[in-house]
């Protein structure tokens, strides 16, 4: 598909932008340009692909994604090397996966190749927009919704599908060695059969309530537990878990259909795997949790996604009290694999997987 570009007729000044590149923090900094692509059915499909200026959307007050939620995101990453080239990680993995959500939203699906071709094409008008902080990337967010205007529940024929930039920093605003984590008792993300392992909006607002108890209880996420028997682990509000053991093992709770099968996921259990660790997909109880903890049997607990990377986890807090995983710090395992996948990212460690994908 042919890229109309629309350039910006008053792009941010280099030296405003470089100021607010010094310290971008995460998500309220936004490039230039976007990504925008319609859809319809009754025209064949996708059409009007363009680069052009961010800048606000105009809706139908009847756009069924105003009244039916048929809305779907992703969440990646661009890095800027070592040497300064441009590189994505996995971006076919998150391609994949936003067609898997919108196959449970009713959506259509966006060809693989128009989807990576869309970050090329924005990457290459807004590269200027890296930040300067150490640790720093270009969050890309590319996301879909149903435009068409009518009322009544059935799926629409009109999507529009955009793709926007944020220049980011750190994730966490505590800047503690390790996070504090609070366990939901009275809610829960997804349920069998939902929408948990889509990437949808509906998901992350329904953890808007138990996130604020949360930071009102002085942690920084909140842990899920799963619908049916509220005791089974699940995932935090945007990561999948891990849990490191004493004796070599690790366990990470199964996917299911109610956790998102995050690709920072995936890529931490065959580092772990490499690294000699065997790694069990199966339940891990909040009760167990604490005991492992405890007795010291768990060394470590790690949480992990695309805006953190690879973060401890050193408390868990909730209604019954609190307990700490090992010394409540950064563990031997964790920092080194986050080392090990930050150093993928960015180049300083040898891709042998096949995940970093260079634009320039």
């Amino acid at each position: 598909m042919d890229f109309e570009h629309i350039p910006h007729a008053a792009p941010v000044p280099s030296a405003t932008r470089d100021e607010a590149l010094a310290n971008p923090g995460f998500g309220t900094l936004f490039t230039d340009h976007m990504v925008e692509i319609d859809y319809d059915a009754n025209k064949g499909g996708w059409f009007t692909a363009r680069v052009c200026p961010r800048g606000p959307i105009s809706l139908d007050p009847a756009a069924a994604v105003l009244h039916y939620a048929q809305e779907i995101f992703e969440g990646m990453k661009a890095y800027r090397q070592d040497d300064g080239g441009i590189a994505l990680f996995r971006p076919e993995a998150n391609a994949r996966r936003f067609n898997q959500s919108a196959d449970r939203m009713a959506m259509p699906h966006l060809p693989e190749e128009l989807f990576l071709e869309s970050i090329r094409r924005l990457l290459s008008v807004d590269k200027d927009w890296f930040p300067t902080v150490e640790g720093g990337s270009l969050y890309l967010r590319p996301f879909m919704f149903a435009s068409e205007a009518f009322l009544g529940v059935r799926p629409a024929k009109q999507y529009k599908y955009l793709l926007i930039a944020s220049p980011a920093g750190n994730y966490f605003k505590s800047g503690a060695p390790a996070v504090k984590i609070w366990v939901s008792r009275d809610y829960v993300r997804a349920a069998p059969g939902g929408t948990g392992a889509a990437k949808t909006g509906g998901n992350y607002a329904a953890s808007l309530v138990p996130q604020a108890e949360a930071i009102e209880k002085g942690c920084d996420q909140v842990v899920f537990l799963d619908a049916a028997e509220r005791k089974w682990v699940e995932e935090l509000g945007g990561m999948n878990l891990f849990f490191v053991f004493d004796d070599g093992s690790v366990v990470t709770p199964p996917l299911g259909g109610t956790i998102l099968p995050g690709i920072t996921r995936d890529s931490l259990i065959q580092l772990l795997r490499e690294e000699g660790l065997e790694v069990r997909e199966e339940p891990y109880s909040i009760d167990q949790w604490r005991d492992d903890a405890n007795s010291g049997r768990l060394i470590e607990t790690m949480a992990c996604g695309t805006a953190a990377v690879v973060t401890p986890v050193g408390t868990v807090a909730g209604p019954d009290g609190e307990f700490t995983i090992g010394g409540g710090g950064p563990g031997q395992i964790t920092s080194k694999l986050r080392e090990k996948l930050v150093g993928i990212q960015r180049g300083r460690v040898d891709d042998t997987y096949g995940w970093v994908t260079r634009l320039s």
